[in-house]
């Protein structure tokens, strides 16, 4: 097969159509098929994670939780992209994605239960087609490839969407994961939430590619830049990645340039290393702003209706509050109990042990 190098290249600025100041430019009429109903979902969403994310801090702080990795500021890439996904296909989550679980109906307190240490099965992923939160660097996505290429030899049209900050793509997992796709035309999309620092190295100091999306001619695969800010280009770019993934194009790289608003997890101290004009440059680019600003001038949403989703999003999280905070912690077997259908011989002697270390009967 041949394959034309240019026209794998990505756009010279990443796309955008929704500015800063809620103007839009470049918008179909039909608007990639969103309603005004679904307009409204992808702001509710974003407003519902941004509260979550905002209590998550808070329970950290108060010793609810060990840590919290912080994605405020990314909320329209991961609401825009998980919104262009199928019901069947399939997320593969780094420890940031908490709007893509979002809004694929992970209950956001099963996330809250891990970091609190109180529950270590979290949720099933084959109910929310979600696999397990990935903490290591860019191991998951070799995981979802093998998904993608297992699928697709059983006759399944099912897309696997990897997600990976930009420091990941430092990693040697990272390379292999996308050379496996590109040769074996795994139906996976890559998403590289370039939000400029890796902790505390920025993006600069990653890669000498112009840009991130650029890695993926060297693979044979397709490239895009997005305005992670921007709610409507994420989903855009997502469903068209993603539909021709499903048609059998081959796999794609998008970079999704945003920023990170909070220290790297609550563990960091991000003055250390980045200055704060980048954070109030950063906050005028705000993706919930913007989108609100727009559905304001276009009439979808009036004061009221804000005012509602604002509400509604406070009282999910006192919801969630009160049920992380109320939550026992799990049985201690549960450590045991689900890593093998048949436990060898040894997990089942640590097993017994840790019981009895415990003070507890082993039933």
């Amino acid at each position: 097969m041949t394959i034309d190098p240019a026209g794998l290249l990505p756009p010279e600025e990443p796309v955008r159509f929704l500015s800063p100041d809620g103007t839009t430019s470049g918008l179909p009429d039909d608007l990639f098929g969103l309603t005004d109903e679904d307009l409204v979902g992808l702001y509710r969403d974003m407003v519902r994670i941004r509260r979550l994310d905002t209590l998550a801090i808070a329970l950290q702080r108060q010793g609810q939780l060990g840590v919290w990795a912080s994605c405020r500021g990314q909320e329209a890439a991961q609401v825009g992209i998980a919104w262009a996904m199928g019901l069947r296909d399939w997320v593969f989550p780094s420890y940031r994605e908490h709007g893509v679980t979002l809004v694929r109906g992970v209950p956001f307190v099963s996330l809250l239960q891990q970091y609190r240490g109180t529950w270590m099965g979290l949720y099933d992923p084959y109910e929310y087609q979600v696999a397990p939160h990935s903490i290591p660097i860019a191991t998951h996505l070799l995981h979802a490839v093998g998904f993608a290429k297992a699928a697709k030899l059983r006759g399944d049209d099912l897309v696997t969407v990897a997600f990976i900050g930009d420091g990941g793509t430092s990693e040697g997992d990272f390379h292999e994961a996308l050379n496996f796709a590109a040769v074996w035309d795994a139906p996976t999309v890559f998403v590289v939430q370039n939000n400029q620092f890796a902790i505390s190295v920025p993006t600069s100091a990653q890669t000498r590619a112009p840009s991130i999306a650029h890695k993926g001619i060297g693979y044979g695969m397709q490239g895009y830049r997005v305005d992670g800010n921007d709610v409507l280009a994420s989903f855009a770019v997502a469903r068209e990645a993603i539909g021709r993934a499903r048609s059998g194009q081959g796999p794609a790289l998008i970079e999704a340039h945003t920023y990170r608003m909070q220290p790297h997890t609550t563990a960091d101290d991000d003055t250390r290393y980045r200055p704060h004009d980048d954070l109030a440059e950063w906050e005028a680019k705000d993706p919930i702003t913007r989108m609100e600003r727009w559905l304001l001038d276009l009439g979808i949403l009036d004061d009221d209706d804000l005012s509602a989703i604002t509400e509604d999003a406070e009282s999910e999280a006192l919801a969630v509050r009160k049920e992380a905070v109320e939550s026992a912690a799990a049985p201690l077997t549960d450590l045991f109990d689900h890593v093998f259908v048949n436990p060898p011989a040894g997990l089942v002697a640590q097993r017994r042990a840790a019981v009895a270390a415990a003070g507890r009967v082993d039933t």
